[in-house]
């Protein structure tokens, strides 16, 4: 008799944000993403697909590595119009060295990282999605009309297993 255990569900990698920035990202994500497609709260995805069943091993990963990683600082730049919604723009050299060194631990993971985790990354917080695109140019030029660039501190890494539209938090590791 052989196992048939299903594989668990993928693991997503997100950014924890200090509360006033997710707080501003959340609020805005709840307002205007369509509510029956909002599962999820406000986040800037670093990884959408590791591999479900290497966990323990991803979190001892981020633990150690992590360690060593004084928070970095998160610029938000700008809006991002994406067709059918809006995102809003980061930047940070010292998360996106992070992330890269991140990525190559990652690829000696069973399955090793996607081809949507292996292309350049563009860390965004998306606050609307899938609606009309003139409703999306709408909120664009709103948003674009009252930004003003700010700054926030990012506290750590959350993992999270997809659970086919809602996600579950699986563990919360913080830098330094």
């Amino acid at each position: 008799m052989t196992d048939r255990s299903p594989t668990p569900d993928p693991l997503i990698l997100t950014l924890a944000m200090e509360p006033h920035a997710f707080a501003r990202f959340d609020g805005l994500r709840r307002r205007h993403f369509p509510k029956a497609l909002n599962h999820i709260p406000a986040h800037a995805t670093l990884f959408h697909h590791l591999p479900g069943l290497s966990e323990p091993g991803i979190v001892e990963t981020l633990a150690a590595l992590m360690r060593s990683q004084t928070p970095p600082e998160v610029a938000v730049t700008g809006l991002r119009f994406t067709g059918r919604g809006v995102a809003y723009v980061l930047a940070s050299d010292a998360l996106s060295a992070f992330r890269a060194r991140l990525a190559e631990q990652f690829e000696s993971l069973e399955d090793g990282l996607t081809a949507q985790d292996r292309q350049g990354w563009r860390p965004h917080v998306t606050v609307q999605n899938k609606v009309d695109p003139a409703t999306a140019r709408a909120l664009h030029a709103e948003l674009e009309a009252e930004f003003t660039p700010f700054r926030f501190t990012a506290p750590g890494l959350l993992l999270w297993r997809y659970l086919g539209g809602p996600w579950e938090r699986r563990a919360s590791v913080s830098f330094g």
